[in-house]
């Protein structure tokens, strides 16, 4: 794997969805490609700090979305459906996270924002009840 993961211990996000969500990201950002190999369960974990099951459970989840396959001898590897992001989303993320920067919003601030605006346009979205 030519990227770099790291994990927050102290944060408020399980561990194993930080590396979760950390390897959807390098894909969406292009920086993971279809067939490139992620280290092994064992070596991730020394290398993050934290228990093999961790990463365990972080790769079946990517496993269970597509984003990852694991096989026999080759290992965990970006599966071939996984792609990156359209170029309009990914320009449009770039530049929210220059603003957001600019801003000095810390990246969970940050994140809280996008995830505050995509909920408000589901509710919108979403016929009231009764």
């Amino acid at each position: 794997m030519s990227v770099q993961l790291e994990v927050d211990l102290d944060s408020g996000v399980p561990v194993y969805e930080q590396v979760r969500a950390q390897v959807v990201a390098h894909v969406a950002a292009g920086r993971l490609r279809p067939g490139d190999r992620l280290p092994t369960i064992r070596a991730l974990a020394t290398d993050l700090g934290v228990a093999p099951g961790t990463v365990a459970r972080a790769f079946r989840e990517l496993e269970a979305t597509g984003v990852v396959v694991t096989r026999r001898r080759a290992g965990t590897q970006v599966a071939a459906g996984a792609t990156a992001a359209d170029d309009a989303p990914r320009a449009a993320a770039a530049a929210y996270a220059d603003a957001a920067r600019s801003a000095g919003l810390t990246p969970d601030e940050a994140l809280d924002l996008v995830r505050g605006v995509l909920l408000g346009t589901a509710a919108r979205r979403t016929p009231p009840h009764g």
